[in-house]
């Protein structure tokens, strides 16, 4: 394999005071690797079928190999025979490929076929130069903001950024800058439809584990933020968690199963809790899954039929990609760098945050809560897209919703700030109907009551009965399509939400409003 010492563009020094006689070194490249690992494509498409990195136009140093391969990765996706020949007329007018001998150049990629002994070995090579390149722009920069001591700069903000930065040269994102082709994000939507496709129709994103939910939205979309706010006491936390293991659960299932992790529906999941510890967290889902109840399990009230069931479930519970993160007071910044470290490490796919008004902003904005309001919705936005998965955020609502006679919560409940509503993607409101009649219980009758009392007692049983167990889902925004509302089964005993029952789904599924 060819080496290299010929670079075609100096790098910045790092010293912002160089003296004269500083030498500025080159950026990290291989010319010839390049070349040749365009030749071996050239004699055997299949080479690109074979590599251990994904590598994309923007990871070639030379731009018209860069070029070279975004048009041969076209060609290929049409299922189209790449050479030389078939390459010729997309080239015959690129005036950087006539510096190099014009399309007689493409001939020559593929003249000694060095690049067929160690295509894999050339394609990391291309790969870690062009890592090795970012990180010389990242520290670069990294240099220059510090030198500014400027009143404006906020030295928090510059870790935050250069730490971003530096994730996404971990993650691989040379050139994740670069504005991505019409071609390379069709075929990211095409993956998209393949896995709704292969998932039954129904979860083009991650699972939510709840079929009547999942036919309604397709599933937990990357890279949007999704509010999921609630009025206390409606079970905002309990359905946070029931997706968390959810959507975990799916993931370890296809594991076990063989599958391909990246075609599977369910995610690792990051729950970062700053209301909840993480061990309150973690009674509450083995209540779920054990079916005891978490006040029962609290203070040891369990039989030993119950102890065992709770040993199985914690178990299986045990496996789960599901990572509670508890520290309270986090900011915006610490929860996204936080995030950015268990993506790196764990592969999340999920991240869930309870809640949003617990979080603090940069310090700039205590004075105005709507602002530091606004700026940790924009914070939760950009991480969804940072880390091209869904975030779920938990909201408080005003108590506005209190004082209306129907309870049913509106976009204009969300509590302080506007922008939570402007930057989601989704809004979901959490409705349970028989915890407000509850509060309405009249007196119970005694044996002296009047017929009256009597009835209106009778009257609120009744109206329990039709209410007791069921919530509501109100998807309140989507920006992938219509509102509506989802109804469920929810168990306060165990905090759980479930689909309805097949003969209840006659009178009771999900509402759209187009």
């Amino acid at each position: 394999m060819a080496q290299s010492d010929t670079h075609l563009a100096p790098a910045m020094p790092f010293s912002p005071a160089n003296d004269s006689g500083a030498r500025a070194q080159a950026l990290p490249a291989n010319i010839e690797a390049e070349a040749a690992f365009l030749g071996a494509i050239l004699i055997d498409n299949r080479v690109v079928e074979e590599l251990a990195k994904p590598l994309s136009p923007t990871h070639f140093f030379e731009p018209v190999h860069g070029r070279i391969f975004e048009r041969i990765l076209q060609l290929l996706d049409r299922k189209a025979v790449v050479t030389p020949v078939t390459l010729k007329p997309y080239f015959e007018s690129d005036e950087a490929l006539k510096a190099l001998g014009g399309t007689a150049y493409l001939g020559r990629l593929t003249a000694d076929g060095q690049g067929l002994i160690a295509p894999r070995v050339l394609a990391e090579q291309i790969y870690d130069l062009a890592l090795l390149r970012e990180l010389v722009r990242v520290g670069r920069d990294l240099v220059q903001g510090a030198m500014d001591t400027s009143e404006s700069v906020e030295p928090l903000e510059q870790i935050e950024a250069a730490e971003a930065a530096l994730y996404k040269v971990a993650d691989g994102a040379g050139g994740a800058n670069e504005a991505k082709s019409f071609a390379e994000a069709t075929r990211t939507a095409i993956s998209g439809i393949e896995k709704a496709f292969n998932s039954g129709g129904h979860v083009a994103g991650k699972t939510t584990g709840l079929d009547s939910v999942n036919q309604r939205i397709g599933g937990l979309h990357d890279s949007d933020l999704i509010i999921l706010a609630g009025r206390p006491g409606m079970g905002k936390t309990s359905l946070a968690t029931n997706i968390a293991f959810n959507a975990a659960n799916r993931l370890l299932t296809d594991r076990e199963l063989g599958l391909d992790p990246s075609k599977s529906i369910g995610a690792a999941t990051a729950f970062f809790s700053l209301e909840m510890s993480a061990d309150q967290l973690a009674t509450r889902i083995l209540a779920e899954q054990s079916g005891i109840s978490s006040s029962a399990l609290r203070m040891g009230k369990i039989s030993r039929e119950d102890f065992q069931a709770l040993s199985f479930a914690s178990q299986r519970l045990s496996q789960l990609p599901l990572y509670i993160d508890d520290t309270p007071g986090l900011t915006i910044a610490g929860l996204r760098a936080r995030a950015r470290r268990l993506k790196r490490r764990h592969d999340i796919g999920l991240v869930i945050v309870d809640y949003l008004q617990l979080l603090q902003g940069s310090g700039r904005a205590t004075d105005n809560r709507v602002n530091e309001i606004s700026e940790i919705s924009r914070g939760l936005k950009t991480l969804a897209k940072e880390l091209h998965v869904p975030v779920i955020a938990l909201s408080q609502l005003s108590r506005a919703v209190e004082q209306r006679e129907d309870k049913r919560p509106q976009l204009s409940d969300l509590r302080e700030s506007g922008s939570i509503e402007q930057d989601a993607d989704m809004v979901w409101f959490v409705f349970r109907e028989d915890y407000y009649v509850k509060g309405r219980e009249p007196k119970e009758p005694g044996p002296t009551d009047p017929p009256a009392v009597v009835e209106a007692h009778a009257k609120w049983q009744e109206e329990m009965e039709r209410v007791f167990g069921l919530a509501e889902l109100i998807i309140a925004k989507q920006r992938h399509g219509a509102t509506g509302k989802v109804r469920m089964r929810f168990e306060a005993k165990i905090t759980k939400f479930s689909d309805l029952a097949p003969e209840e789904l006659a009178n009771y599924s999900y509402d759209l409003e187009e």
